[in-house]
């Protein structure tokens, strides 16, 4: 069993309804969905290459998967999410587009935001006591990728090469796309499909624990929590990051 800390939202909420339909699966109950229609793709192709963001379940990475450390368990784990939404605040993102992150397809912030970048850095930090260290094939696999020495770093210090001043958040909507028509029919299909939540003001109120039975399965949200605290993103994670600073001292 791997754990994933994602954003994400109820069941209920518009982008998680339009994001679970992009990709053609509903990670709250498992189900396959009916993809949109794609103007001159075919619906095959379509979900060929939405295979990969279809596993891991619509969702924008904070904490990515692990397992869990040898003296943690499923019930800390949940106890400390529940703990640490009652705790955060709510926070506020300015705006989501369609836009290409290298060769993928994604929904990614306008702008610079501040507090989602610190949450995220939060989620690092504050859950991870709850990581179990990476396999050497985890490590070796990582790094096919070709890491800077900043990455690597990270890989093995937090698990995860793509955090703190090197996240750039995004809700993945394709596989690497290496054919450019299918990237443009891909981007001018998901602006329509997306219109009722890109380009707008989100207040964003919870954050999701997703699980992966065994590797290579479907992640499946196992419980999203809604952030009711008064601590905002960016002063608890100055918090944890002076105190991990006077730990290490």
């Amino acid at each position: 069993m791997r754990y994933a800390l994602y954003f994400a939202a109820d069941a209920d909420d518009r982008l998680m309804q339009l994001g679970n339909s992009w990709l053609g699966r509903d990670p709250f109950s498992g189900t396959a969905l009916p993809q949109p229609e794609l103007p001159g793709m075919t619906s095959a192709r379509f979900q060929e290459v939405t295979t990969d963001p279809r596993r891991y379940g619509f969702h924008g990475t904070l904490k990515a998967p692990f397992s869990l450390a040898a003296d943690q368990t499923e019930a800390a784990l949940l106890d400390a999410c529940a703990a640490f939404a009652a705790e955060i605040a709510p926070y506020e993102i300015e705006a989501l587009g369609v836009n290409r992150l290298g060769r993928f397809l994604a929904l990614t912030p306008e702008a610079e935001e501040p507090a989602l970048r610190a949450f995220a850095g939060l989620c690092v930090r504050r859950f991870e006591p709850f990581r179990a260290p990476l396999s050497e094939a985890d490590l070796e696999r990582r790094r096919k990728s070709g890491l800077s020495e900043r990455h690597d770093t990270y890989l093995v210090r937090w698990g995860y090469p793509y955090i703190f001043d090197e996240f750039r958040f995004h809700l993945t909507l394709s596989n690497k796309l290496e054919d450019d028509s299918d990237m443009e029919r891909m981007a001018n299909a998901a602006q329509d499909h997306f219109a009722d939540v890109i380009g707008k003001k989100r207040l964003c109120r919870h954050v999701a624990l997703y699980t992966e039975a065994e590797r290579g399965a479907p992640f499946q949200v196992h419980t999203v929590f809604q952030l009711t605290g008064s601590v905002a993103p960016a002063d608890a994670l100055s918090q944890a990051e002076r105190l991990s600073q006077e730990e290490s001292a």
